[in-house]
């Protein structure tokens, strides 16, 4: 039967994906990642241009990136019986004499603690280079053993999961959260996250991490499982009809058209614990985790009743007729909200919680308005999340201003799904239908990235505080990339700096780039080309096209990517309200339907007047 909005215990609150009942502009959850357009095969972008004329001879073939560093130092192990093994200037002696044989500059740097000499050799050689000065040492009699002074790096492992490569928000280095350093030092392993959302649908890449929650909506109607509150957190899906939930202040009907289950408690799971090295799937932020599925929104959203409720339970507080919690989280994710600022029943159990030791992470909103006049991000004692999208600027859906705390990958699928969130999901439309995967946008998404730092941080040091959490991660945000107008708080958050990790191991392939400035003049297309070659068959559908490119006003610019038959794809349009300067991001293509092999090409287009740049260097990895 519909429901008015009046008719509740509490003000409904919603995903932040679904269309607020405030008046303000309404963003629907974009769940694009199901039926991809076709580009260059089928996926990221809008459509295949007709085949277009040479406009430049092809240039040389790109030469793929060098996997080994250039050498500045050999490690030499002389035999014992050699003058060598014990004398520096012994061993400084002979670097000279070996340097002059092969016609470099040698010098014995210092003795290593096995009793090998450090040779410096004056410059980074390359590797031709290297191999005469080796040559050289490897002759004597009296050298066991040289061997070049090579770079380690961090071993975080880079996760087998076969949808790893589309979570640029983990690892891109522009504006993903630098997620695979930290995990040299914490996978969340120990760590409860309950996650207070619409519960959670079977998913055999989350069922691992999943434990015990509980369904806290009293009100059978908007529950959809047949009572109200029990033991059970199974989200039966949360589909409406146009107007089922009552009207809006302008007595419009709520919602505005027919909608289809979101299954939003489950993306958001996966974002923070989805299991990880299993051979399929997404990766965890804290994928050693577990997560607590904590039932509060339904059809028509949710109640603050049942919410504050779920609050309290949740962190281990006691609910008059609910068994206690046996599991008492350590972090919450809240990505839900309505609109006013924060009450005072949400901060007495947003209090409670953090009290007991809880860190309560919630979303900003999706209203592009200042989020102080939105609850719970608006409450105090939490961590409210804002959105970036794949290029670093403010998602264009963020709520933005001083009670934002820091910023987090939230996604923007307007021009591609490959620029959203991708996370756990399930197919079914009306029903429970088969497990799935799907990019989402939303503050919803951001907020689960620094529930996920957060549970790494309780693990790697359980005696910080919620205070000292969220201190630590503001503390170590970066600037955002692109522009953030309104507020942002600290900035982008970085996993790997938060947790004193290694660096970014992003996924590897073989990249071909062309360095070669070309500048971009006012009403002008310009076409920057790079030669591929030694790739068999076609192109990936997960083809990387980074782009470096400086010009003011960055929304005067279409980029688009050329296939060596002609064929081409829209990496980004105009915009007359993208004011921010330059473009420095990483697009995913499929182009699956192209072969590898030719001459792909930046095509950029200013189309306005008043600002230029040029290409400064763009590559492709296969």
């Amino acid at each position: 039967m519909p429901r008015t909005n009046t008719a509740r215990a509490g003000a409904p609150l919603r995903p932040r994906e679904e269309a607020p009942l405030n008046g303000f502009r309404p963003l629907r959850i974009s769940v694009l990642a199901v039926t991809t357009t076709a580009l260059l095969g089928a996926g990221a972008v809008t459509s295949l241009a007709a085949p277009a004329p040479q406009d430049r001879p092809a240039p040389p073939a790109a030469t793929p990136l060098a996997a080994e560093h250039p050498v500045e130092r050999l490690i030499v192990g002389y035999k014992s019986q050699a003058a060598e093994a014990k004398s520096d200037s012994a061993a400084d002696k002979d670097a000279q004499a070996k340097g002059k044989k092969a016609g470099e500059s040698l010098d014995f740097d210092r003795r290593l603690g096995t009793g090998a000499a450090l040779v410096d050799l004056g410059a980074e050689l390359g590797e031709k280079d290297t191999a005469d000065v080796m040559a050289a040492f490897r002759a004597d009699p009296d050298v066991a053993y040289v061997v070049p002074d090579t770079r380690m790096y961090a071993t975080a492992v880079q996760p087998n999961d076969t949808e790893y490569h589309r979570q640029w928000d983990l690892f891109e280095t522009a504006a993903g959260m630098n997620v695979p350093g930290a995990w040299d030092k914490a996978t969340g392993e120990g760590v409860k996250v309950a996650v207070i959302d619409t519960g959670y649908v079977a998913h055999s890449d989350l069922a691992a991490n999943v434990i015990a929650g509980y369904d806290f909506i009293s009100d059978p109607w908007m529950a959809q499982d047949g009572g109200g509150r029990d033991s059970n957190p199974a989200d039966p899906g949360d589909w409406m009809n146009r107007g089922e939930c009552g009207t809006d202040a302008n007595g419009q009907p709520v919602p505005a058209r027919d909608t289809n289950n979101s299954w939003h408690g489950t993306h958001v799971a996966g974002t923070i614990a989805a299991a990880t090295h299993n051979g399929k799937g997404v990766a965890g932020i804290a994928y050693d985790a577990t997560v607590q599925p904590v039932r509060v929104l339904g059809k028509c959203g949710g109640t603050t009743a049942d919410i504050i409720d779920a609050i309290t339970w949740a962190s281990g507080g006691s609910v008059a007729g609910v068994p206690a919690n046996p599991n008492p989280a350590d972090v919450i994710n809240m990505s839900l909200g309505g609109g006013g600022a924060c009450d005072s029943g949400t901060q007495s159990a947003i209090n409670g919680a953090v009290s007991r030791g809880t860190t309560v992470v919630v979303a900003a909103g999706n209203s592009n308005a200042n989020a102080a006049q939105f609850n719970p991000a608006s409450c105090n004692n939490v961590i409210t999340v804002a959105a970036s999208d794949r290029e670093g600027n403010r998602a264009s859906y963020s709520n933005y201003g001083t009670v934002v705390d820091v910023a987090a990958p939230g996604g923007e699928t307007a021009v591609s799904s490959a620029n959203g969130i991708w996370s756990t999901l399930n197919s079914g439309t009306r029903s429970v239908g088969a497990e799935t995967y799907a990019a989402y946008q939303g503050t919803s998404m951001a907020a689960p990235h620094i529930a996920g730092l957060a549970a790494l941080l309780n693990q790697a040091n359980p005696s910080l505080t919620p205070g000292q959490i969220e201190t630590a991660i503001k503390n170590n945000a970066r600037p955002l990339p692109g522009s953030c107008s309104g507020g942002c708080g600290a900035g982008l958050a970085d996993a790997t700096a938060t947790l004193g990790g290694g660096g970014t191991q992003p996924p590897t392939g073989t990249v071909f780039t062309n360095s070669d400035n070309v500048t971009i003049h006012d009403n002008t297309t310009v076409t920057s080309p790079v030669s591929v070659t030694g790739i068999s068959g076609n192109a990936p559908a997960d083809l990387k096209v980074s782009v470096d490119i400086k010009h003011t006003y960055r929304g005067d610019l279409k980029i688009e990517i050329v296939a060596p038959n002609g064929s081409a794809a829209v990496l980004k349009n105009t915009s007359t309200g993208d004011s921010a300067d330059n473009v420095l991001t990483t697009y995913s293509v499929d182009a699956s339907g192209v072969a590898a092999n030719g001459t792909w090409k930046l095509r950029v287009t200013d189309a306005y007047s008043g600002d230029t740049g040029y290409i400064d260097s763009w590559s492709l990895t296969f």
